[in-house]
């Protein structure tokens, strides 16, 4: 139907969710329920709160094993480059019937990495391997290839109300970057 708006009645079993067993949430601070707290001197402190994560929560909604591969600024260079490796995420047993990538906001305004292009995926050219492009797309290549299977949902970022100029143009990349991935 091209007037459905699916989010004006969420259902609260998970709906169709459920069909998928195994889920993965591959992601940042939005991915691991981080927690800010005050840490007594002024400032604060952040906390990954898996238990209180939107995964965690789709999960015990739809009955669904839900894993958190994310952490609290993760960007997807430091995926790949250590963070997988050194948590074992790499290991069939974490393999998901789906995958929910939540990536980007860390690579292009922790990292300031440039967005890049699908033509950055396999490129001969090391100045395209440092684009955020090139460093999903090897996330999404190592998952299919523990689980050729899998499904992919490839999450943008939310607008702001207080997103600058610059800032909005980049979520506009990210957003179409992503949809190249998915055509």
């Amino acid at each position: 139907n091209e007037n459905e708006k699916p989010l004006d009645t969420i259902p609260e079993d998970g709906g169709y969710t459920a069909i998928f067993r195994t889920i993965a949430c591959v992601g940042d601070s939005l991915s691991s329920g981080e927690f800010e707290a005050n840490n007594g001197n002024g400032g604060s402190s952040y906390h990954d709160m898996y238990e209180y994560s939107w995964g965690q929560f789709l999960g015990r909604a739809c009955g669904s094993k839900v894993y958190n591969l994310s952490r609290g600024g993760m960007s997807a260079k430091e995926y790949c480059d250590t963070f997988a490796d050194a948590n074992g995420y790499w290991n069939p047993k974490y393999a998901a019937q789906c995958y929910i990538m939540a990536l980007g906001v860390n690579d292009l305004l922790g990292l300031h990495q440039r967005v890049g292009s699908c033509d950055d995926i396999n490129s001969e050219n090391p100045d395209n391997r440092e684009t955020f492009a090139y460093y999903y797309a090897k996330i999404i290549e190592r998952y299919k290839k523990i689980q050729p299977r899998a499904k992919f949902f490839l999450m943008t970022m939310p607008r702001e109300a207080s997103d600058d100029d610059n800032w909005r143009s980049l979520k506009i990349q990210h957003r179409e970057l992503l949809h190249s991935f998915a055509e």
